[in-house]
């Protein structure tokens, strides 16, 4: 079983950060960071789950949701993550949309 726990503490981290950002910053860019990043770790873990499926996209929640939404998307990645490459790939995409959403 690989260690995914790099991987939760980016995301909680990301997340926490975005539930303490302020309505503007959120709106300049932060919220649709945290959806983007949301939907690419929903999608790599339905092509897991659910090979040779047709990927459903996650919605748009609204601003106030996105730290939620990136929290539920990441926790369901850690579950099918197969080695470290993969952890240190995940780890990688949440803190490159955690630097671009300024959080």
């Amino acid at each position: 079983m690989v260690d995914t726990t790099p991987f939760i503490r980016a995301v909680d981290h990301f997340a926490d950060r975005l539930r303490a950002a302020p309505q503007s910053r959120l709106q300049r860019g932060g919220a649709a960071e945290a959806l983007a990043l949301a939907r690419e770790l929903a999608r790599r873990t339905q092509r897991v789950e659910e090979p040779g499926t047709e990927l459903r996209e996650m919605p748009d929640a609204g601003m106030f949701a996105a730290a939620d939404q990136i929290t539920v998307a990441g926790h369901d990645l850690a579950l099918v993550l197969k080695d470290e490459g993969e952890v240190e790939e995940a780890v990688r995409l949440v803190e490159e949309a955690r630097r671009r959403a300024s959080v």
